[in-house]
């Protein structure tokens, strides 16, 4: 009976490879008794599933898995927090200071370049004061085509595009404060190199930015826009 309840018990329901035990096991039990080796399968059982297991649950097994997750995460959250520069893909609203180069196809007379006056209007021949101020330069090529239509030109074909922007305005502590020529996607950084870099004195992590009627502090990585002023303060220590 104890040699059919060891028999039993060793029996196992995955693929074995069989070895013979010594002479002794014959001499106890009659018979050559048997060891079952499991071999790897692709079940959830056997010494290699148990060893798997085992290795699941261990703190290092833990640690591993949850690095491997948690990476992917660690990079978003970074590239996340990360600050991101202001896109420059939205329409430009021309103002004072703005050159405009306006294009009347067919007519040599009136295709000139014009600066927008303080009044933000600019003056051209025919159809005279034209209103740019606060327009984009397909809004304001829209209403000179419309002048044109009404008595001059049958079928007005106009194109406007800025010349030469208006000036940004950098001062306090930097080399050269002044009144700088506006270079598309230009940043606070940039602003700061063409007037000459910081003073020793200067505060390096943020600067005052006056856009429109706004004012605020920002960092080195904003972008800004033509008629914007960068006031670059004084560290304390």
């Amino acid at each position: 009976m104890a040699a059919l309840a060891l028999a039993g018990c060793m029996q196992t329901g995955q693929q074995v490879a069989m070895a013979p035990r010594n002479d002794l096991d014959t001499l106890a039990y009659g018979q050559t008794a048997q060891t079952s080796y499991p071999v790897a399968s692709n079940d959830s059982g056997g010494a290699v599933s148990a060893i798997r297991a085992n290795y699941a649950t261990s703190p290092r097994a833990t640690y591993a898995s949850t690095a491997v997750a948690s990476t992917p995460a660690v990079v978003a959250n970074a590239y996340a927090a990360a600050p991101v520069a202001a896109t420059h893909d939205a329409p430009y609203h021309l103002d004072a200071g703005d050159k405009l180069r306006v294009v009347v196809y067919g007519q040599e007379g009136l295709t000139n370049t014009y600066a927008i006056d303080a009044g933000g209007a600019i003056t051209m021949p025919l159809i005279g004061a034209v209103a740019a101020r606060g327009k984009t330069p397909a809004g304001l090529a829209a209403d000179i085509s419309a002048r044109l239509r009404n008595g001059y030109i049958r079928e007005p074909s106009v194109a406007v595009e800025v010349e030469t922007y208006r000036p940004f305005f950098i001062l306090g502590e930097v080399a050269a404060p002044g009144q700088y020529p506006y270079v598309p996607n230009m940043s606070v950084e940039s602003a700061v190199a063409i007037a000459g870099g910081f003073s020793p004195r200067a505060k390096r992590d943020s600067v005052t930015l006056t856009h429109n009627a706004g004012r605020g502090i920002v960092p080195l990585g904003t972008a800004i826009s033509p008629g914007d002023t960068i006031l670059v303060g004084e560290r304390w220590f």
